[in-house]
């Protein structure tokens, strides 16, 4: 397949451009992902670039399947040992590899997602002794993970009133417990990448060798830990290729910083600048709107967008007095538009946070329109998934006190709050993790312990089962362990 066919010129320009930085703003709409992929086809197959030493970083898996998907389909095979992934993907990958000059941090770490974060804070919290209704979790972590996002250090971070004293305490805190259950947050994986390089030269040497060339997708959305991991694996050949456009930003709230993009421009003063300005999505009318709105910023490069798919239905912008009336006026369009002749199934209601669905709800069933509430939870986040996956951690590393916390007595069998209090100070004293001193407990039944013989045979039981799941873990399945788990402990029933 001719990698250059069905590309128009500003896409060629990009995807054939030379060796050296490259920025390339893509307008919504405009082939971004068609050129990344080109470009990856153009490097192996007209440079001859061997696929590993290649890195393309995406922000969701998902893109990263559709890249990989479409590279495979050029280059009429597998692009072979590729590295393609997300940021943090593709920092776990280096963390592991790495794990010997981890200090801190074993080879088997786990990684938290949101929900352990929130336990994790609130027990440093508790710990220090101060009010969770002052100083809420969701908030703290956010200030904790702003921190992150910049490299700042929990031992660094600056303090100039009582509010960022607190927070600084419960992050030099919520790293020591992380520390304790061999485990890292979302933005350790960044930062700790961007640290090992710092203090490993060795190891950044190596991988600037291996990866010559360093592509990156919706490059407006990258953070600056995201930012600074980029310069270094780049710092020696130069051969960076970011895709973005300021104009799509939307995460300034988790980090991202789309000055990045003019960042880009000073520190590397000699880059190609490519301009992807016509639009394959939406027709001129839509796009002259965007124009309009979006001009009004003056810290961006202008692009004149276009397209070829001309009409299109002219943009109607009503005014309500309140969200009840503007239900209202959702509803009148809806029963406007299947009087038109279109039906209700061909109708979609998008709206800005799930609290918004309430009236939306009332005025259709006022009604009496049927409708479908597309809000479904994550899978990953159901209750009995986390269930099964802390058990499974668990048994992959016993210091994850998080993971233990959650399965304890789950389904249940017993160990009440005091009990379980009980196990985490004896447990303290011994210098362990609550899971490692039931272990140590079951393998000797002699050894003192302050529990009554109610609460004994509970942990024992759990104890027990957690001993032959970890007997068995490296000799089966993760599927046949996670059926044994799931049988051991009753979990279909429950």
């Amino acid at each position: 397949m001719d990698i250059l066919t069905g590309l128009n010129s500003a896409q060629k320009e990009a995807v054939t451009a030379g060796p050296g930085p490259v920025l390339v703003l893509a307008g919504p709409g405009s082939g971004k992902t068609r050129v990344l992929t080109h470009r990856i086809a153009y490097l192996i197959r007209q440079l001859n670039v061997p696929p590993w030493n290649i890195m393309a970083v995406t922000f969701t898996n998902k893109a990263a399947r559709e890249m990989k998907a479409r590279a495979s389909e050029l280059l009429d095979g597998s692009p072979g040992s590729l590295t393609m992934g997300t940021f943090h993907a593709s920092c776990v990958r280096i963390l592991r590899r790495e794990s010997d000059a981890l200090t801190k941090y074993g080879r088997d770490f786990v990684i938290f997602d949101s929900d352990d974060q929130r336990q994790v804070v609130k027990g440093a919290i508790k710990d220090l002794n101060l009010d969770d209704k002052m100083f809420t979790p969701p908030k703290l972590l956010n200030r904790i993970s702003a921190a992150k996002n910049e490299l700042i250090k929990a031992e660094e971070y600056a303090t100039s009133n009582y509010i960022s004293e607190v927070t600084r305490r419960v992050y030099e805190r919520y790293q020591q417990i992380l520390i304790a259950n061999n485990a890292m947050d979302f933005d350790d994986l960044l930062m700790n990448t961007v640290l090992l390089f710092d203090q490993q030269p060795e190891i950044l040497k190596r991988y600037r060798g291996r990866y010559q060339h360093v592509l990156v997708d919706e490059f407006q959305d990258t953070n600056t830990a995201q930012y600074e991991l980029l310069g270094r694996l780049a710092g020696g050949h130069r051969n960076l290729f970011v895709v973005g456009d300021a104009d799509q930003s939307i995460y300034k709230w988790r980090g991202a910083n789309f000055r990045n993009i003019n960042h880009f421009r000073q520190q590397y003063s000699g880059a190609k600048l490519i301009l992807l300005e016509q639009n394959y999505r939406s027709t001129q009318i839509i796009l002259d709107a965007a124009k309009a709105i979006i001009r009004h910023n003056p810290d961006r490069v202008d692009k004149a967008l276009f397209t070829d798919r001309q009409g299109g239905s002219l943009i109607s912008v009503r005014e309500a007095y309140n969200e009840v009336e503007e239900a209202e006026m959702v509803v009148e369009q809806i029963e406007q538009l299947r009087l038109n002749g279109i039906a209700r199934r061909d109708c979609a209601v998008m709206y800005r946070t799930n609290a918004q669905s309430r009236v939306l709800e009332e005025a259709f069933i006022r009604a009496q329109i049927n409708y479908r509430l597309v809000n479904a939870t994550r899978f990953y986040a159901r209750r009995e998934i986390k269930d099964i996956i802390a058990f499974l951690r668990v048994v992959h590393n016993p210091a994850d006190s998080i993971s233990f916390n959650r399965i304890i007595n789950t389904p249940p069998r017993g160990i009440g709050p005091k009990t379980m209090q009980t196990l985490q100070n004896w447990a303290k004293r011994q210098n362990n993790q609550p899971s490692e001193a039931l272990l140590q407990l079951i393998s000797d039944p002699d050894k003192q312990h302050p529990f009554n013989n109610r609460a004994f045979r509970a942990l024992e039981k759990i104890g027990r089962n957690l001993q032959t799941w970890m007997a068995i873990r490296d000799t089966v399945t993760v599927a046949d362990l996670m059926d044994t788990i799931i049988e051991g402990v009753g979990f279909d029933t429950y």
